[in-house]
């Protein structure tokens, strides 16, 4: 496994065409790509990104989904169109880059008594994930806690009727659902592409990775005896750490944990 970093970690600290040199500082080499409004899914600066990220293999994209994925699943035509020509876009803009994952969120729980049901929204990801396939990309559902995958319940269903669809492990997300990591995983099973890391201390916040009490020993076991070929990709807020070394400090615990094995 290999030690990655998310753009998202520099939000607001760095512009995202000048994550990647703080990436290859931190002492990883691969990341996932977090684009952050409309104008960074338009080619020229995917150009810019490209030039950028020499020396950084870019294994997913993520989108500021809540622009335009929850309408993909909306009833009427039209939406569903203007929404989909966005996810092409974003689908592209991954092509250009070398991205294998597309991290998707898909729709919100804006309302408590929304029920979003996992057959009908999981015969639509399948037509998502079609698509992706279509630019050598594997649509990959996210757990997260505000979104369509809060359950690990929700995806044991869904992922009967997207078959083309993967999954994205976040450990934050897991606990701030109020369900186990482990739960997450044992629904997820082969369809696991991604993982994103960081820490919790003992008094629930998070903590830079290797700085709380997360079990990562544990984790990259598990992953050892699923056959996750993935990359370890540490996703943090910048408002976790004061300076980048505490971002290298959590790259080098990770691969002192796995031993500088690799798996491309």
């Amino acid at each position: 496994m290999r030690v990655g970093i998310s753009t998202a970690t520099f939000f607001l600290k760095e512009l995202t065409e000048d994550t990647f040199s703080v990436i290859r500082r931190s002492g990883a080499d691969i990341c996932e790509v977090f684009l952050t409004t409309y104008s960074e899914y338009e080619p020229s600066f995917i150009d810019l990104l490209i030039k950028r990220a020499e020396g950084v293999d870019v294994y997913s994209v993520h989108s500021l989904n809540t622009q335009f994925e929850p309408q993909l699943f909306n009833a009427a035509q039209r939406t569903r169109r203007d929404a989909e020509a966005l996810y092409v876009k974003v689908l592209e803009a991954g092509r250009r880059l070398g991205a294998k994952v597309y991290t998707f969120h898909g729709v919100p729980h804006l309302k408590k008594n929304v029920v979003i049901d996992p057959v009908s929204s999981g015969k639509r990801l399948e037509e998502l994930g079609k698509m992706a396939q279509d630019f050598g990309i594997t649509l990959c559902l996210e757990n997260v806690h505000w979104a369509m995958f809060s359950e690990p319940y929700f995806f044991s269903v869904a992922k009967q009727y997207c078959p083309s669809v993967g999954a994205v492990l976040d450990i934050k997300q897991a606990r701030q659902s109020g369900y186990d990591w482990r739960d997450y995983l044992d629904v997820m099973g082969d369809s696991l592409k991604n993982v994103h890391l960081s820490d919790v201390d003992s008094s629930g916040n998070i903590s830079m990775v290797g700085k709380g009490n997360f079990p990562f020993a544990e984790l990259i076991s598990r992953l050892e005896g699923m056959g996750y070929e993935g990359p370890l990709l540490i996703e943090q807020y910048a408002k976790n750490y004061s300076d980048y070394g505490e971002v290298a400090d959590s790259v080098s615990y990770l691969k002192n944990l796995i031993g500088g094995k690799l798996c491309n």
